[in-house]
């Protein structure tokens, strides 16, 4: 073990004044150079840091702003869209309408078109009937006339005959 003396213990303890002084030099120093070369750059750096982190935010709700106004527009470009279908759906339901009447009108135009065609042919049928039947008469009248001729009969009894014939004729023709 070793043990130290008086002297030897006061001078490990004890404080010299320009042992604190030149500390104190060293330190001051010390500070100074880290102020200069350590806490400038780090506090640039960190404000330049801070900057780009301030930039970035900036540009974020820049980009909010314009894609809530992107939005905006879409939306309102949306509403029109859906405005201009809903035109044209009523502009081709109105014309499918019109379409629609112009197609029955043509068909029934056509149809009674058809009709006035029948009924004319009824018509020539009915005259042309008319006429064998005009025809047939003539020759029935011709052949009474001859048997009327020929049986020599008298004017009152011919004029019979040929009343009652006409008269048969009228009710087979109705």
């Amino acid at each position: 073990m070793v043990f130290l003396t008086a002297a030897e213990t006061k001078a490990f303890i004890s404080i010299d004044v320009w042992t604190c002084l030149f500390m104190l030099g060293n330190l001051l120093v010390l500070y100074w150079l880290m102020k200069k070369f350590l806490f400038k750059p780090v506090r640039a750096m960190i404000e330049e840091r801070q900057k780009e982190i301030d930039d970035l935010y900036a540009d974020a709700n820049q980009s909010k702003e314009a894609a809530a106004e992107l939005k905006e527009q879409y939306e309102t470009r949306l509403a029109e869209a859906n405005e201009e279908k809903e035109e044209i759906l009523r502009n081709a339901y109105r014309k499918a309408q019109l379409r629609e009447e112009e197609i029955l009108r043509e068909a029934q135009d056509k149809a009674a078109q058809t009709m006035r065609r029948a009924d004319e042919q009824i018509e020539l049928e009915k005259k042309r009937a008319m006429n064998e039947i005009k025809d047939d008469v003539s020759g029935m009248a011709i052949e009474i006339a001859s048997a009327v001729l020929a049986r020599d009969i008298k004017q009152k009894e011919h004029r019979n005959l040929i009343d009652s014939f006409i008269e048969n004729l009228g009710e087979s023709h109705d």
